[in-house]
């Protein structure tokens, strides 16, 4: 059933627009593998995970639309009559509508079953580490927000404002994620992956010290 759904998933979502690159395809497989593995660790059911996995961003809206705290919901409505139409079963419908509803770090839903926790463990934890980093300076670039302030790129002195500069993003949202997720298993991917942004920024401000 599950590689059914996989191929059924994946042709759905080849045939949806999305002008955001930071939550494509490749976003998606990432959350995906990432959240089959964390089920089999916490011993989940991949009957809920993989399906709300696969379609937790089948609408995604921009960092600045102004129903960017609604696509989960709205994710999660979509994701429910495309399972209903393959006739997927229905008793994993309910559990699978929390799970990507819940996912959303902007729509602030705590999620309540354990299989809502992986997916949203694993969506959190593709915005960190080196792929982290990418899609940050991606979502940035796409915003025409500057890199960084150049008179305090690491906010010492300064309320970050990644409404303006993209790495202040990282103060705001990024660095907290680690704190955030819920199973054992992603709490140890987490750190490992928040200190290698650690060191990033380390080196960049390094690299933008003579300018300062």
């Amino acid at each position: 059933m599950i590689k059914q759904l996989e191929t059924r998933c994946r042709q759905f979502l080849q045939g949806l627009q999305t002008s955001d690159t930071a939550h494509d395809i490749d976003h998606i497989e990432r959350v995906v593998k990432l959240a089959t593995y964390l089920c089999k660790q916490e011993e989940g059911k991949l009957e809920v995970v993989a399906p709300a996995a696969w379609l937790h961003d089948c609408v995604s809206l921009p960092k600045n639309h102004p129903r960017r705290r609604q696509a989960s919901s709205l994710a999660a409505e979509k994701a429910i009559d495309f399972l209903k139409s393959i006739a997927y079963p229905t008793h994993y419908l309910s559990e699978i509508h929390h799970a990507i509803e819940a996912h959303s770090y902007s729509a602030g839903i705590k999620p309540t079953s354990l299989e809502a926790k992986i997916v949203q463990d694993a969506d959190r934890i593709d915005a960190l580490g080196a792929i982290g980093i990418s899609r940050c300076i991606q979502v940035g670039a796409s915003l025409q927000r500057t890199l960084y302030c150049d008179v305090d790129p690491m906010c010492e002195a300064r309320q970050p404002d990644d409404s303006r500069y993209t790495i202040d993003h990282f103060f705001t949202k990024l660095l907290n994620i680690a704190d955030t997720v819920h199973t054992d298993a992603a709490k140890r991917e987490a750190e490992q992956r928040s200190q290698y942004m650690k060191a990033y920024l380390a080196q960049l401000s390094h690299e933008l010290e003579p300018s300062r």
